[in-house]
């Protein structure tokens, strides 16, 4: 007898426990598929950029990672010496979140626990059959286990065994030179929180871990001594190698973790065959640039999970499922583009690249420039400019951008929140004036939409004239109305 899910997702990362949670928030009978026993002690991913703090507001958990994080208001595109300024954002969150993927992990992990998510650990998905009416997954762990499931999602990295089985190219580019990374202690850390260098015998970037003991030293040679990513990496190797290049290796002992990765560069050619979504790593690998790829990853499962929560439940037509990969996949490919172009400048160790990085640096002064790369970077920039099914045409700029969060009078006297009213995952239909109320498709049912009307107390910019917003449960603009009263006051 197999177990039947609405949906079962391989791979219990950050990117596969936020996606869990989406959908069980939704009302789904949801499972997680995941190898490992344990979650990851080796925190590769070591930030929470603002857009993906604004995803975990959007559902009422981003205390829990504030208050063990350490905010950055700047960060780095291709180690150039001008940071990327953080304080321009409109937003709650006008930085970046230094925080350990482990810690990361472990919090998604509780709030699908809260939830009542179904994790199943040590079980290895080792065959996918798709079906009519739905796909099954079967493997081993204490014993074998089957389990059926609507629909699949692929979110199990970079050597997906879902995209593989679903039969999906993952095109792009093998990796060329290494990178070396150690997590370690520090006897003489740098004065400076983040150290960067650059110069003929190599990069290196200095980051606190957020721990409190540890710090990540990420060191590129000009000269690999013909490494590859699979040679060990010894705690030798990496000090002498980051004392070419700034100098001082500052005392590195007690490794926690020592790793080399290259920067092999791959997009999925589709994020979706018939019932199988693909997300995260699993979508897309890159250089680990900007510490873009997790934040991308979760933003790919919060724009996947409410369309598939409501196509499974029948309250949305078939077809807003393609709206994953239309709003996705060019966020992948920006994703892949951006990382490596900043690999080329990363590793632009002759005269002339080191010229070209000075130009880019010089560039990186003008405010207009350094905001377009931060943005971009941060996840602001994200904007879906294509009308979902059943939409009538575009009522303002706003639509396809995210909403910032704002507190509101509610006309019958509460506070509250914008986020705060979108914190159960589903849509709002928020209502600012007198002039009446924005146009909802047919297919869009009242039970899944939270109606509020009031004023926002702070704030009110971020709308202009706006006098009512549709808004999905991603927290982007779906459909606005114009109100005359407003623009005339």
């Amino acid at each position: 007898m197999k177990d039947v899910y609405d949906c079962i997702i391989v791979g219990g990362g950050p990117v596969g426990l936020w996606l869990s949670c989406e959908l069980k928030l939704a009302g789904l009978r949801v499972v997680v598929v995941e190898r490992r026993t344990q979650r990851i002690n080796q925190s590769r991913a070591l930030t929470i950029h603002g857009r993906t703090l604004e995803v975990l507001s959007l559902r009422g958990i981003e205390e829990r990672f504030l208050a063990v994080g350490k905010p950055v208001r700047s960060g780095h595109y291709a180690v150039l010496d001008t940071r990327l300024d953080f304080d321009i954002f409109d937003s709650r969150f006008p930085y970046t979140l230094f925080i350990p993927q482990e810690t990361t992990e472990a919090l998604i992990e509780e709030f699908a626990l809260e939830l009542g998510v179904e994790i199943l650990r040590g079980a290895m998905a080792e065959r996918i059959v798709s079906e009519s009416d739905g796909v099954t997954v079967s493997g081993a762990n204490e014993r074998p286990f089957e389990l059926h499931g609507r629909y699949l999602v692929g979110a199990d990295g970079a050597r997906s065994l879902v995209r593989a089985e679903a039969g999906i190219e993952f095109q792009g580019h093998a990796g060329s030179g290494t990178w070396f990374m150690g997590d370690v202690v520090l006897a003489s850390p740098p004065d400076a929180p983040l150290v960067s260098a650059f110069n003929e015998h190599g990069c290196v970037l200095i980051a606190p871990l957020g721990d409190g003991i540890h710090h990540r030293i990420v060191v590129n040679e000009a000269d690999d001594h013909g490494r590859t990513r699979q040679d060990a990496l010894t705690l030798e190797e990496l000090c002498q190698a980051t004392a070419r290049v700034v100098g001082s290796d500052f005392g590195a002992h007690s490794p926690l973790w020592l790793s080399r990765f290259d920067n092999e560069t791959r997009l999925a050619k589709s994020y979706r065959s018939e019932k199988v979504f693909l997300a995260g790593d699993a979508a897309h690998i890159h250089l680990p640039a900007g510490g873009q790829g997790m934040n991308v990853g979760i933003q790919d499962a919060m724009n996947l999970g409410w369309k598939l929560a409501a196509v499974a439940k029948g309250t949305a037509p078939a077809e807003l499922l393609d709206t994953y990969e239309s709003e996705r996949l060019p966020v992948g490919i920006y994703l892949r583009d951006t990382t490596m172009a900043q690999s080329q400048l990363i590793t632009a160790f002759s005269a002339r690249g080191r010229a070209l990085r000075g130009v880019f640096n010089d560039m990186l002064k003008v405010p207009a420039i350094n905001a377009y790369f931060a943005n971009q970077v941060s996840g602001f920039a994200v904007h879906y400019p294509d009308p979902l099914p059943g939409f009538g045409p575009v009522g303002s700029t706003l639509v396809g951008s995210r909403i910032r969060d704002m507190p509101l009078k509610l006309s019958d006297g509460r506070d509250a929140t914008l986020f705060g009213l979108l914190s159960k995952g589903q849509w709002l239909d928020l209502t600012l004036s007198e002039d009446g109320k924005v146009e909802r498709p047919n297919w869009l049912h009242p039970d899944s939409v939270v109606e509020a009307r009031g004023v926002a107390t702070a704030h009110a910019d971020a709308v202009g004239d706006v006098g009512a917003l549709l808004i999905r449960p991603d927290g982007y603009v779906a459909q606005t109305l114009v109100s005359t009263s407003r623009r005339e006051g």
